[in-house]
């Protein structure tokens, strides 16, 4: 599916002064075991249930014009009964202009995947995990009209969970009495946060669709190009040249089989027209960081001994060289910039060529899609009023670093839209607040602003 995004002007005078506009899609949202029937609970407001482990809402078309040229996605999930550390996603899916949802009918993208960490209920500090996704691009899809003239746009937001059993693994050992007979896994959130930067110039957009979630395995026809390798081929066509021209890639391993697939670090290799463009590996950083997070016992964060105890593992990457997979954290959106490309036929190729499925289990669900557009900054200056914050997370202090640039006023935000802090420093007073996710505006003597997210644990 290829659509064009004309030039976005409009709506420029509404945003023109930076203003965020927060839209709340999702509000405390409940979700249920992944492996039982579905249940009849109340619904949050203005979404339908497709499954205990998914929820849909249409963007309405107050809630696009509402839109500018920026968008942050903030998850936030709060403990309920699960044991397991499962992903979760959001999605973006196309269903016909004024047709029904069907959610195993729609065409649809991945936006963002995470994985759920190990939470306790009774555990009240830190009582929410929170997952960020800066999403600038999608809005050259939400406000292309030659997509939103044949489709209406839903936002799916997706979470895995259940009780296990002492034979099943998980963090049972830690089963708290309170989730006995309940199949209630994660509570939920999902708030979007956008502004205008009117010194933004976009031009033709160009949006391809290529997979969501496939399930790259070496086992069976429907998970490879061949048996016995783990390789997938997409193939597709370009009606027209596209200008600066980019994949956006998800992955990530599961199963537990023997030699632990899920956790173990493979080589990826990317390859666009038969040439190699990108390889990684993923993990290799320290997971420590969402440690806090994890707040009911598991085998992840701690070394577990066969005599029944265990250790902290270590706040260092050589400590977590094995692992890809750090519960309370995003999964990359890996970013493949391609040049521009010719109209004609082109080929997306993937292969994890170490990948071991023993047994027949496991796989790497794979979301890609292609999207092209000119962008130009129109005032030469913009990129100099732009900050940074440090620690972020913050436990109490934060300062702002603006290089060569003077602050103003700076101006912290709460999820509600509330102005919880006003200063003309360098430095930001959290201690008192609340934890949780916080927009840090500043404006620069030269009346430029810019915004930043910050986390308060």
């Amino acid at each position: 599916m290829k659509r064009t995004l004309l030039i976005f002007t409009l709506f420029a005078s509404f945003f023109a002064s930076a203003q965020d506009y927060n839209l709340a899609l999702f509000d405390q949202a409940i979700f249920y075991s992944m492996y039982e029937g579905t249940v009849n609970q109340p619904l949050p407001a203005n979404a339908v249930r497709n499954t205990n482990s998914s929820y849909g809402r249409m963007l309405t078309d107050e809630d696009i014009a509402s839109i500018g040229n920026t968008l942050t996605l903030t998850v936030t999930l709060s403990p309920l009964c699960d044991d397991f550390d499962r992903i979760g996603n959001i999605n973006l899916a196309f269903v016909p202009k004024d047709g029904e949802y069907v959610y195993n009918a729609v065409q649809r993208i991945e936006l963002g995947r995470f994985i759920t960490p190990f939470m306790d209920l009774t555990v009240e500090d830190p009582y929410e995990t929170p997952y960020v996704f800066q999403l600038d691009n999608i809005t050259k899809i939400l406000h292309d009209e030659s997509i939103t003239s044949v489709y209406d746009l839903w936002i799916e937001f997706e979470v895995y969970g259940y009780q296990g059993s002492p034979t099943q693994g998980g963090a049972v050992a830690d089963h708290p009495a309170e989730c006995t007979g309940r199949n209630d896994v994660y509570m939920g959130s999902l708030d979007l946060v956008s502004t205008y930067n009117p010194n933004l110039v976009q031009g033709e957009n160009h949006f391809k669709p290529l997979s969501y979630k496939y399930e790259l395995k070496n086992y069976t026809l429907d998970g490879t190009d061949a048996i016995g390798q783990t390789v997938r081929t997409i193939n597709f066509t370009l009606d027209e040249a596209v200008p600066n021209a980019k994949l956006y890639l998800i992955t990530s391993n599961h199963g537990s089989n023997p030699g632990g697939e899920e956790y173990v670090r493979r080589d990826h290799f990317i390859y666009f027209d038969d040439a190699e463009v990108f390889n990684y590996k993923p993990g290799g950083l320290s997971c420590v960081p969402y440690r806090v997070y994890n707040t009911q016992f598991n085998c992840i964060y701690r070394i577990c001994y066969s005599n029944g105890t265990w250790a902290w593992r270590p706040n260092n990457n050589s400590s977590w060289s094995w692992n890809n997979w750090c519960p309370g954290n995003k999964i990359p959106t890996r970013v493949i910039n391609l040049g521009d490309l010719a109209a004609g036929e082109h080929s997306f190729r993937i292969e994890v060529p170490e990948a071991q499925f023993v047994d027949g289990q496991g796989y790497f669900p794979m979301s890609v899609y292609m999207q092209g557009y000119s962008e130009t900054l129109g005032t030469p200056d913009f990129e100099h009023n732009t900050f940074n914050i440090h620690p972020n997370p913050v436990a109490d202090i934060a300062t702002i670093e603006t290089g060569d640039q003077h602050i103003k006023t700076v101006t912290v935000i709460n999820a509600l839209g509330q102005t919880v802090f006003e200063g003309t420093t360098e430095k930001i007073d959290l201690s008192q607040m609340q934890s949780g996710i916080y927009m840090v505006k500043v404006q620069f003597s030269n009346n430029l602003t810019a915004t930043r997210k910050i986390i308060k644990k």
